[in-house]
């Protein structure tokens, strides 16, 4: 089988591990719990910052956000070897900005999931997505925006949404809360 991953905030903890950065770099506390009600991608609102802000921030930030000690979610890395190492095809398509696609391989390699450099697609925009997944032709295919997800409802592939606190308005999609779940979503 093909399956296909979204990386940030799919297979890795993104967003929490920036929102830790942002304390550290503004020396100052945010809500937890707030962290975990967002209903937004973007986290800058838990830092009273605006919108000019906290793209700054983000812009300022990103190199350490992408390359330090991002963790993945539990058993992510597992699941994903487990179903290479089974002889299915792996591939991961991302958002993440041209310029940062052969850093985030290497990256990716050193954490331990399984890459083949030829199955990594990187550099384009979320709406730009659609034809790399269809054009693999894909089993499974799973990411935590609803608005990628959307684009490709009706292709045959089974679309998979990662639980995240901005995304429970999308109930058209089997959700993974937990990696160890994903056996039972793939049967």
């Amino acid at each position: 089988m093909r399956f296909g991953f979204d990386i940030d905030d799919t297979l890795i903890d993104l967003r929490r591990h920036a929102f830790y950065l942002y304390e550290e770099k503004l020396g100052r506390k945010a809500s937890i719990e707030a962290f975990e009600q967002l209903k937004t991608v973007a986290i800058h609102s838990l830092f009273d910052l605006t919108n000019e802000e906290g793209k700054k921030m983000w812009q300022d930030t990103t190199e350490d956000i992408y390359f330090t000690n991002c963790p993945s979610f539990d058993m992510a890395k597992e699941v994903v070897n487990d179903l290479a190492a089974a002889g299915h095809e792996v591939f991961y398509v991302t958002a993440r900005p041209k310029h940062y696609c052969e850093k985030t391989r290497e990256w990716m390699k050193a954490q331990g999931f399984p890459v083949v450099d030829t199955r990594f697609f990187c550099g384009m925009e979320d709406h730009e997505k659609i034809d790399t997944i269809r054009n693999l032709h894909l089993d499974y295919y799973i990411d935590d925006k609803p608005a990628v997800l959307d684009t490709l409802v009706g292709i045959d592939t089974t679309l998979l949404i990662k639980d995240q606190s901005y995304n429970q308005e999308a109930t058209r999609y089997p959700r993974l809360y937990q990696w160890n779940e994903f056996k039972d979503l793939v049967k």
